[in-house]
């Protein structure tokens, strides 16, 4: 037997996106968000970012396919959206980088698989992974 349907909450949709390649899911990933927020623009969402993920977010960052994309202008576009963007902070250890090399728009959280995890069971946040 099915379980049954949960009941929708009130209030607006929250959505984590998860980016763990920034080659693979960054240029996609901004703008699915920007399409998501044309479309739902009370949404609430969070970029959780982590391993290869967070070189969207490094100061000067470009799109490796596509040098002509700047992630710092989609980034700061979508950041004045209300959109918050996470790095993992097992990450920066993991690969020697420091705060100061992410964008004034980067945020940090201890770990992304927790902070993700935690989005979801704990807050009710959607999951999508571009």
């Amino acid at each position: 037997m099915p379980a049954p349907a949960q009941t929708a909450t009130q209030g607006p949709d929250r959505v984590v996106y998860h980016i763990d390649n920034a080659a693979q899911q960054a240029t996609k990933g901004l703008r699915n968000i920007r399409n998501h927020l044309d479309v739902a623009p009370d949404t609430q969402i969070v970029v959780v970012t982590h391993a290869e993920g967070v070189d969207f977010l490094m100061e000067g960052a470009k799109d490796e396919r596509n040098p002509n994309v700047d992630y710092a202008a989609l980034v700061s576009a979508l950041k004045a959206r209300k959109v918050r963007f996470e790095v993992c902070e097992i990450t920066l250890r993991n690969r020697n980088l420091k705060k100061e090399q992410f964008s004034m728009d980067a945020e940090f959280t201890p770990s992304g698989v927790v902070r993700i995890g935690r989005l979801q069971v704990r807050e009710g946040y959607g999951y999508i992974k571009p």
